[in-house]
């Protein structure tokens, strides 16, 4: 059977808003995750531990959505040609809450065993976290210009990879001042754990951008 092109257009942008619908949790589970470092930072205890329940139950939402995403591209079947191009940038994004939820576990570890570290360490942290949460916040902008077409898409996307570089460069700063501090081990590695993660988020949120430039070419 053959469907007409405005068909696949409308599954396209249907999928396309799916797959937006699906960024917006994970925006939020990196915002939460976010401030709960910036609670650490001010020493905020009952806020870390609000704002990581409030990670975990986002976190569910974004595991439901990839399925629901997953199941209606599934059903779609061959009318939508390139929906692995959808479906690998709806489980990206997954991988960056997952990420995140580790960075919150660690966090509220530390809080909970009453470990701490130096003071500029932790502003590093921050300052890591935040710079996650701007690339994060380009990933979002990009998918959105995915509506307005791929000009757009491409600035977008070299704002997310000049703010990958800061994160890259912020991480391997950080990781010396770790190991030059000879902290208490459990100190060190989670420290190290939090900051590592960071940076794999952002990693994964260049990937995505690289999934975004894909769909940009199919719509």
């Amino acid at each position: 059977m053959v469907f007409p092109i405005e068909t696949e257009q409308r599954i396209k942008r249907r999928a396309l808003s799916l797959c937006q619908e699906h960024l917006r949790k994970v925006i939020e589970v990196a915002r939460k995750t976010a401030q709960m470092i910036d609670a650490f930072v001010a020493g905020d205890t009952d806020s870390i531990i609000r704002l990581y329940d409030e990670v975990q139950k986002i976190s569910e939402e974004v595991a439901a959505s990839k399925r629901a995403v997953a199941q209606e591209l599934t059903e779609v079947g061959s009318i939508l040609i390139n929906r692995e191009d959808f479906l690998r940038f709806t489980f990206v994004t997954s991988d960056i809450s997952e990420l995140c939820k580790g960075v919150s576990f660690r966090v509220l570890a530390m809080i909970e065993h009453k470990w701490d570290i130096p003071e500029d360490i932790k502003r590093g942290v921050a300052e890591l976290s935040s710079a996650m949460l701007n690339a994060m916040m380009r990933l979002r902008d990009m998918t959105f210009a995915l509506n307005y077409g791929s000009p757009q898409v491409s600035e977008k996307a070299r704002e997310v990879e000049r703010v990958e570089k800061e994160v890259d460069s912020l991480y391997r700063k950080l990781e010396i001042m770790i190991l030059e501090r000879n902290m208490e081990v459990p100190q060190t590695l989670l420290a190290r754990d939090i900051i590592r993660f960071l940076e794999d988020v952002t990693d994964k949120i260049e990937d995505a951008s690289d999934n975004a430039r894909i769909l940009a070419l199919a719509l």
